[in-house]
């Protein structure tokens, strides 16, 4: 029981992680301008699946944004085409914090899961010593 928690845990704290990680590189990316001949940044959306055996979840894969992205007008920048446009991810950065702090949460409390399990499993050890 003890070791099921550990493990189904465990793939919790690395789907959480991966998630943090997407999410970290969509915001980090939310400004990145390209030229208007080329795509947007994408950003990525991490796809978790349970474990058929009810051992824990995994990531299953991603599934990304809209490469058209947004258009802004900025003839001043150095990516502008001829007519003054820039092409932005569409990245909502509001939405994004939504999700940071919902990955960020689902990995403490797997975290929290996997110090519970050791603790028990070392009382337990400490108690057949006795």
């Amino acid at each position: 029981m003890t070791f099921d928690a550990i493990g189904i845990s465990g793939s919790g704290l690395t789907l959480h992680r991966k998630w943090l990680d997407a999410v970290a590189d969509n915001m980090a990316n939310a400004n990145t301008a390209t030229s208007t001949d080329g795509d947007a940044f994408q950003q990525r959306y991490v796809i978790a699946r349970a474990d058929g055996a009810g051992q824990g979840a995994y990531v299953a894969g991603a599934e990304f944004g809209d490469p058209e992205g947004r258009m802004v007008f900025e003839p001043n920048h150095p990516l502008a085409d001829d007519a003054g446009y820039v092409r932005y991810p569409d990245i909502d950065l509001s939405a994004q914090m939504g999700q940071l702090i919902m990955a960020q949460r689902g990995y403490q409390a797997n975290a929290a899961v996997v110090d519970r399990a050791k603790a028990t499993y070392e009382a337990a050890l400490q108690i057949g010593r006795n």
